[in-house]
């Protein structure tokens, strides 16, 4: 006979689960990155749903051959591990999804903890997860004097050794390279992203377009941490 008293209970420990990794999807998503809203939810609700089905939904078994609660939830573990990494993106020799990847991995135990019925553990670590993620950030950046404007190239050329030219202009107007990344498109044909920072890096673009070799230059969206 089924349990409604315990299925009720089953269910709010789902829907616990799902509303703490749409929590953090949230600040993930207004912040542009691929893994958002819907992933960190079905993350944390694929979690819980697996921690729950391996504590209550086999049974105990039997004296003689007893069911262990915790073998399908620990390979969420392990499994979550496939997911960030499809997370971690590599552009040239810029990395970028690690933070990502690593609040995806986080929000899977959240998930759990939730499906396990420890509701308390869940949301405090789901708002530790969410501080990291912003607070923690936003000083990161102060600390490291990103402050200040920030702005994304993206520029074409036809001769790699135009971008000693590029990092000399970048120097003389004083703005620093918070990244970059290089790119072979074809034979002959390269692409270069950059992230400047500086007092007022938006007029940089023209100054670049007329070095030799510099076929084309992007303004991107300013790019924030991972």
């Amino acid at each position: 006979m089924i349990d409604l008293g315990l299925q009720l209970d089953l269910s709010v420990r789902l829907i616990v689960a799902s509303l703490l990794g749409l929590a953090v999807g949230f600040e993930r998503e207004i912040h542009g990155h691929p893994a958002g809203l819907r992933t960190h939810m079905l993350v944390a609700l694929g979690s819980g749903l697996f921690t729950v089905l391996s504590a209550e939904g086999f049974g105990e078994g039997s004296a003689a051959a007893p069911i262990d609660p915790t073998r399908i939830a620990a390979q969420i573990v392990s499994g979550i591990g496939f997911l960030g990494a499809g997370a971690i993106l590599k552009d040239g020799i810029v990395i970028r999804g690690l933070t990502t990847a690593a609040s995806l991995w986080a929000i899977a135990a959240v998930g759990m903890a939730a499906g396990a019925g420890e509701y308390l553990i869940a949301t405090v670590a789901a708002a530790v997860i969410l501080v990291s993620l912003w607070p923690i950030n936003i000083l990161s950046e102060r600390l490291h004097g990103s402050t200040q404007p920030e702005l994304q190239l993206r520029l074409e050329m036809d001769r790699i050794e135009a971008l000693s030219e590029v990092t000399a202009i970048l120097r003389e107007q004083r703005l620093e390279i918070a990244e970059i990344g290089t790119n072979r498109q074809s034979r002959g044909t390269y692409r270069v992203d950059l992230r400047v920072r500086g007092r007022s890096p938006g007029a940089i673009a023209a100054a670049l377009e007329r070095i030799t070799g510099v076929t084309g230059v992007d303004v991107l969206s300013t790019s924030h941490a991972d």
